[in-house]
């Protein structure tokens, strides 16, 4: 997904890593996708969704 990220949006993303399972995407400071909230990964559309969103 962060190679997915660059090609389309020019933005580096990172992996900071922890244990249990916890999938996390903040953008700007703000949680936008948390896979411990709705126990599943995201679609990557929905990432796209949440940073298309923020780029008006």
């Amino acid at each position: 997904m962060a190679a997915d990220l660059k090609d389309k949006f020019g933005v580096d993303a990172r992996l900071i890593e922890s244990g249990g399972g916890v999938f996390e995407v903040v953008i700007d400071g703000e949680l936008v996708f948390s896979k411990k909230e709705l126990s599943r990964f995201p679609e990557h559309s929905e990432i796209y969704s949440a940073i298309e969103d923020r780029q008006v």
